[in-house]
């Protein structure tokens, strides 16, 4: 009966609201009192019911609730006769409630959003070369699926046949189609918008990214911050006392009707929701912006952070050197591009692959007689020249003369943070290439606007020589920048940053970088990183965009705000009630009912704005 009882509240809410308006409609017309009491009767008994039961439910829990206040409350205007303000007391309560679920059902609509994305089957390709529909959780890895135009990537995968553009915006929270051919990778949850794939399966079930954030979201918005927990500490004792306040009231008035509304006006309602809809809005906005918050106590220290730390390579560049800088000596140069080229095929070193990255489709020549000089480079015969590819040291060792200008043009290559790539013909400088890799494009404006959001420091820790560093560091406009650091070294950099008093968030993408996430206060991953950076981290960047970096801090400081204005406005509208009711003579029950559930919705509403939330210049100004 009792849970009958209770999914039924909307039900009985909206029973009880017609027979108070027929109670009044009586009134103003007809005239029975018997009537306007026996309607006023029946809708409170009947709304008075979910409300006791819950009242009772915490009892055995020894908790004293908001209902258990109501329900005394309740029984109290019965007891004096106020069946007008009984009836409304409750049906308020009930309204409040039903206003209370649809509201915040709405602040879950991220979660909503991702489970509706969540593909169910997969086109699997069988024993008898066919392709068949299968569920999803049937799909193993290594099975080869076929993916068409507008259906959901099922698995993350690797894609072995087929072209075509897919809608990232489940993963990355950006819109615009992203091109997949032979080789790329595709995550389950994303959208198929033109072309045909086939993909092998490389993660299915729970493993894939998707399953990953649908978790991470779920149990970021089950956890409670700090002020939650406090709040909920508060809410014991709060409750009980108000109890006794009221208690105390009467006793010493002899106003039965003085004290059971301070039960009436004390509830609070709005001060024990106002905290969790604020985390749970703002945790939504940052999944549908491609923003994960490991939990809402992540929100609180990241809305101080005062320092931001970066690792270099992967972080705040791409991680791929590349070419950067090219100079041509001599007069006759145009095969020294082919016979670079020619001797850079036959190596996997990664300043090759960028060489050949730059040169492109070429023709090249046959490689004979190849030396390969330790640290130096290489010297082998192309085309019937003998050719030398390597540092400075190879073109001093093979007796390359340097003029003034190729010796000027080499320092300043170093001194921008370059590898150099030299190449000799016959014993002639023709080729100068500076390879570096390169700064993540658009990283310069996004540390711009975390310096705006108040951030003091901006520091980058790296394991690459101090001269690379610092030449990234100058080129960004860095507080700080320190190089040849190991992960120990980062780790204890961070302590004496924490020692400092400061408070720290560590962006990083590798296994190197986890010792370093774990100790600062704010671990940030890129979500392109490793799985142990991931989950280490208290915050992922999907995509690796650290582009959502600002939107990430800027929405934990409105997360934080907004909690605090939530806090500002239940506390406000308590004090102003209870202060209304034992100086004033305007107030009743009915009205601080009515005040104390319109609190409840304001919160929650002023909440709800942080789902609408976005960065823009005048927010990172404040």
């Amino acid at each position: 009966m009792q849970r009958l009882i209770l999914r039924s509240k909307n039900q009985i809410a909206l029973a009880s609201g017609l027979l108070i308006a027929a109670a009044f409609l009586n009134r103003w017309t007809v005239g029975s009192p018997l009537v306007f009491e026996g309607a006023l009767i029946a809708a409170a008994l009947m709304g008075i019911l979910p409300i006791a039961i819950q009242a009772y439910q915490a009892a055995r829990l020894r908790l004293v609730t908001i209902d258990a206040l109501v329900t005394i409350a309740v029984l109290g205007a019965f007891a004096i006769r106020n069946f007008e303000e009984a009836a409304i007391v409750t049906f308020l309560f009930l309204f409040g409630a039903y206003l209370e679920q649809r509201t915040l059902h709405k602040t879950r609509s991220a979660i909503k959003e991702l489970l509706e994305m969540a593909p169910e089957t997969a086109l699997k390709l069988m024993e008898d070369g066919q392709f068949a529909e299968v569920d999803v959780e049937d799909v193993e890895v290594g099975d080869i699926l076929l993916v068409k135009t507008g259906a959901k990537v099922p698995v993350d995968g690797t894609v072995t046949a087929g072209e075509g553009s897919v809608n990232e915006a489940s993963i990355t929270g950006e819109s615009m189609p992203v091109p997949k051919e032979k080789g790329s990778q595709v995550y389950a949850g994303t959208i198929l918008d033109n072309g045909t794939l086939q993909i092998a399966a490389d993660r299915v079930g729970e493993d894939t990214t998707f399953a990953k954030i649908i978790e991470l979201v779920e149990e970021a918005q089950d956890s409670k911050s700090a002020a939650e927990r406090f709040i909920d500490r508060f809410a014991r004792y709060y409750t009980p006392t108000v109890l006794a306040m009221g208690l105390l009231v009467g006793l010493l008035t002899r106003d039965v009707e003085l004290a059971i509304t301070i039960l009436v006006l004390g509830c609070p309602g709005a001060l024990v929701i106002g905290v969790p809809v604020s985390n749970v809005a703002g945790i939504g906005n940052g999944a549908r912006h491609g923003v994960l918050f490991k939990g809402s106590e992540v929100i609180g220290d990241f809305s101080r952070v005062d320092t931001v730390v970066f690792d270099k390579t992967g972080t705040l560049t791409v991680g791929r050197p590349a070419v950067a800088e090219t100079e041509f000596y001599g007069e006759n140069t145009a095969e020294a591009p082919a016979y670079l080229a020619s001797i850079e095929r036959e190596s996997d070193h990664p300043l090759a692959k960028a060489v050949l990255a730059e040169i492109g489709e070429i023709e090249t020549y046959a490689v004979e007689n190849t030396e390969v000089v330790k640290g130096a480079g290489v010297v082998a015969t192309v085309n019937g020249h003998r050719v030398a590819v390597g540092n400075a040291a190879l073109m001093a060792r093979e007796n390359v003369a340097l003029d003034d200008k190729a010796r000027a043009a080499l320092a300043s290559c170093e001194e921008r943070g370059n590898s150099l790539v030299l190449t000799a013909v016959d014993g002639q400088l023709q080729i100068l290439m500076g390879v570096r890799d390169q700064i993540r494009p658009g990283v310069k404006g996004v540390l711009e606007r975390l310096k705006r959001l108040g951030v003091r420091s901006l520091v980058m820790l790296s394991g690459d020589n101090q001269g690379t560093v610092d030449a990234v560091s100058r080129e960004l406009g860095l507080t700080e920048a320190r190089g040849n650091m190991l992960p120990e070294d980062k780790a204890a950099y961070i302590r004496s940053l924490i020692a400092q008093g400061r408070t720290v968030a560590f962006v990083g993408d590798g296994v190197n970088d986890s010792p370093s996430l774990a100790l600062a206060q704010i671990g940030i991953a890129m979500g392109g990183g490793t799985d142990v950076a991931v989950e280490t981290s208290d915050v992922v960047l999907m995509n690796s965009d650290l582009g959502r970096l600002p939107h990430a801090l800027g929405l934990a400081k409105a997360t934080a705000r907004n909690m605090k204005q939530n806090i500002f406005i239940a506390v406000g509208v308590v004090l102003v009630l209870l202060a209304s009711v034992l100086f004033g003579e305007w107030m009743n029950m009915s009205i601080g009912m009515l005040v104390h559930e319109g609190s409840i919705l304001v919160v929650i509403l002023n909440g709800m704005r942080l789902l609408r939330f976005r960065l823009t210049t005048s927010r990172e100004r404040s």
